[in-house]
């Protein structure tokens, strides 16, 4: 996973609150391997018709190469599959801006490199003011914790730990490696004031013998 800093693109709105994780990607699809892109299945049951075509009024249809999407609260609720975040990274999208996110979903999106942007009420409405018919372009910045939409330049927020795994294109364990050093100095330590916690090898092979 690659980490980014800044990122211009096209940005589409989709007002609309409380888009679960179900609409994202409905259950049927998740027996698709990933390798075959998930990007298809984003808000499927939403954008289509029917008869299975595109509606040509939904917002991402008019806006197939958008990269920002600027949405409703209680974004990603629901379950915690994590396929709704493989959609929207598989499609192009690089980040959510809304006013809230599920929680679980919120942590998948950044372990997947999308950037849940955390903005008011009263900003995504100026943010969605900026949009032209629904799309327009959008430049965010990661380090400093703002996005330019038009003419409006909004803040938002996102925790310190998520930005910096954002920025490097870290998972939990790349993060938790940053650590290793002082990870292996505390079980050093713990061997020191608690070392009946660490067997050692005799007690380890007797065990094993033991029990054969």
């Amino acid at each position: 996973m690659a980490g980014w800093t800044e990122h211009q693109g096209q940005a589409v709105a989709l007002p609309v609150h409380n888009i679960d994780t179900d609409q994202l990607i409905p259950a049927r699809f998740m027996s698709t391997p990933r390798s075959e892109g998930y990007g298809q299945f984003l808000l499927h049951d939403l954008r289509r018709l029917e008869g299975g075509s595109e509606c040509p009024d939904f917002p991402l249809n008019q806006f197939p190469q958008a990269s920002v999407l600027i949405a409703g609260r209680n974004f990603g609720s629901g379950s915690s599959r994590e396929a709704a975040v493989y959609a929207l990274v598989d499609a192009g999208f690089r980040a959510v801006v809304a006013p809230s996110f599920g929680d679980i979903f919120a942590s998948n999106a950044v372990n997947n490199g999308l950037l849940p942007a955390l903005v008011s009420e009263a900003d995504l409405e100026r943010l969605t003011g900026e949009l032209n018919e629904g799309g327009g372009s959008a430049h965010i910045h990661l380090e400093h914790g703002h996005i330019i939409v038009g003419g409006s330049e909004v803040p938002f927020s996102l925790d310190n730990s998520w930005r910096t795994k954002l920025i490097n294109g870290w998972d939990d364990i790349d993060l938790t490696l940053q650590h290793e050093l002082a990870i292996e100095k505390h079980k050093q330590d713990r061997r020191t004031t608690s070392s009946w916690v660490w067997p050692n090898a005799e007690d380890q092979n007797s065990q094993v013998n033991g029990s054969q």
